[in-house]
């Protein structure tokens, strides 16, 4: 009911579409509820960062560095219009791959709002009846799990752990983040000068043609470096443990934004030289 509730007054390309809802008895003759959403084909995020083990089907291909920067930003359009763009902001307080779900042009659709909460006109914050988990572990914000706080923050948090997940390939619940290692803290040891070494494999591999050190093909390694110490910073910013110090949805946007614009620019450039150095070739042939 909170779901319909919150899907039934928003309405934005980066949100799932609900077509409707019904309900009546299951096999067992207990009450039924569904929420009716449009087909959303590619499946959710997770598939495609985790294809080994998210024990859904494998995509044919992995997710490239542009791909994500993309999905990222409808990530994060789809927070900022739900905390800023609307009369009573929602709180979406769930936020993971498995809830992102991806359309037929890879456009990602924010989806799942069984946790949402409205903030009070005027508010910034409210607080849940009771303290503990109320998400998914690893990332749930620390002031919802400790003092049951709800705020914008909570899911800019939850953003921020979704992005370091995005570009690292790992799991903020990864074996490897023990004894005080956490996904957050992993990251700041790696940037700048191991950027190369924390990012996901497959990312930097994009179609399976790899170049030595694990540059894209076609790519200069610098541009990938910069695109990537520029996503993992705003990463750590978003998740950080004292809630006053993230950023705003709307100043997320505005960096990933950034960021692909200059990832862009610097790929056009690029292929003006290598035209101009075809050009040349052919003039000296």
């Amino acid at each position: 009911m909170a779901e319909c509730e919150a899907l039934w007054q928003v309405r934005h390309r980066n949100l799932v579409k609900t077509l409707g809802s019904f309900s009546g008895a299951d096999f067992q003759g207990n009450e039924f509820k569904a929420l009716v959403y449009e087909l959303v084909p590619n499946g959710c995020l997770d598939q495609w960062i985790h294809p080994e083990d998210s024990g859904l089907p494998k995509p044919a291909r992995s997710l490239d560095l542009l791909q994500r920067l993309s999905i990222a930003i409808d990530v994060a359009s789809a927070i900022e219009y739900l905390h800023q763009c609307i009369d009573i902001p929602i709180i979406h307080r769930d936020l993971k791959p498995r809830n992102v779900l991806l359309d037929d042009g890879m456009t990602a659709r924010v989806s799942d709002f069984g946790l949402a909460r409205f903030l009070s006109s005027g508010s910034s914050h409210c607080t849940t009846r009771s303290i503990g988990l109320k998400g998914t572990i690893g990332y749930v914000a620390p002031e919802l799990t400790t003092l049951g706080r709800v705020s914008t923050g909570t899911d800019v948090y939850s953003f921020g752990i979704l992005l370091l997940e995005m570009f690292t390939g790992k799991r903020p619940t990864d074996s490897i983040f023990a004894e005080g290692l956490t996904l957050h803290s992993f990251v700041k040891e790696g940037l700048p000068h191991r950027v190369m070494a924390i990012a996901d494999p497959q990312l930097l591999c994009g179609d399976g043609k790899e170049e030595g050190g694990g540059a894209v093909i076609g790519s200069p390694r610098n541009r990938t470096i910069d695109c990537l110490i520029s996503v993992f910073k705003l990463g750590l910013l978003c998740s950080q443990e004292s809630q006053k110090n993230r950023p705003k949805s709307g100043d997320i946007v505005r960096v990933l934004t950034l960021t692909r614009g200059v990832f862009l620019l610097s790929e056009s450039r690029l292929r003006d030289q290598e035209e101009c150095v075809g050009i040349e070739i052919e003039r000296q042939r």
